[in-house]
């Protein structure tokens, strides 16, 4: 087993399989008191207070996964980019629909002017005004997105930090979506089933009338897999992933080494997303 794979092993005993495909949550190591109690969600964590966008800071106990998208392998290779893409969507049953103002993202492209919009642009370089970047949920600490939902639907695992969703527990209202300062969640007007080219029968479908996102790939960190969105990168060192609460990790080593920065810290919700450009 490679030290890799030990690494993703370990953090899968802080991951939580809850709201998938049934609102449960579920025990994956003794190690760790996560409760197995069917349809038991836990209220979500109080706010942290003032926000601070500052990655050397010490975080709360626990673990809160993150990652650190490095721009500079996806300037010198966009296809790469385009293969993170595919896989997401492929492992998550992501139907693509023609019509923009119907499709469902997971992750997506946009400009650096959509992704930063606080952010200076001032005589910005041609590489960063003409590349697409990637752009997902920010799982962030202080989700604003998880305070909105009138039904617990969406909720942040306090063992992980992942914000996911409940799709059961989804009544469509969009609250979340008016709520989420990153347009990181797309609402199914129609059914996306007839969408979708090529089913993966280990993740469930959804349904017209429910809100959906990226979950960090939280059903294949049970198992010890990397996210696909990494693993579609590896070798490249474009999308790093760990615990950020966490001193020797991969992801916070990087964070120590590299100037990054945040999409819209200035809203408060602490975004679990860095960029290096």
């Amino acid at each position: 087993m490679d030290k890799k794979r030990r690494k993703f092993l370990k953090m899968a005993g802080a991951t939580v399989l809850a709201g998938i495909s049934a609102p449960t949550i579920v025990k994956l190591s003794s190690n760790h008191a996560v409760a197995a109690s069917g349809g038991d969600h836990a209220a979500p964590a109080a706010a942290h207070g003032e926000a601070d966008a500052h990655h050397g800071e010490e975080q709360s106990s626990g673990v809160q996964l993150g990652m650190v998208i490095d721009m500079r392998k996806f300037y010198d290779d966009e296809l790469l980019l385009d293969k993170a893409i595919a896989a997401c969507h492929k492992v998550h049953n992501v139907p693509d629909i023609p019509e923009r103002k119907s499709e469902i993202k997971w992750i997506w492209k946009t400009g650096y002017h959509n992704a930063f919009p606080d952010h200076s642009h001032n005589l910005r370089s041609q590489t960063i005004e003409n590349s697409p970047f990637p752009v997902l949920c920010n799982h962030c600490e202080n989700p604003s997105c998880v305070k909105a939902c009138p039904t617990k639907a969406t909720f942040k695992h306090e063992k992980n930090g992942i914000v996911s969703m409940d799709y059961h527990r989804c009544i469509g209202c969009r609250f979340c979506m008016a709520a989420c300062p990153y347009g990181a969640r797309s609402f199914n007007w129609q059914d996306p089933r007839p969408f979708i080219k090529e089913y993966n029968l280990q993740f469930p479908t959804r349904g017209r009338g429910v809100v959906e996102k990226c979950n960090f790939c939280s059903e294949r960190l049970a198992l010890g897999l990397e996210p696909a969105c990494v693993e579609a990168c590896k070798g490249s060192g474009a999308i790093v992933f760990g615990d950020l609460n966490d001193p020797h990790s991969e992801v916070r080593e990087v964070l120590n080494k590299e100037f990054t920065i945040q999409r819209k810290p200035a809203a408060g919700t602490r975004p679990s997303v860095f960029y290096i450009v």
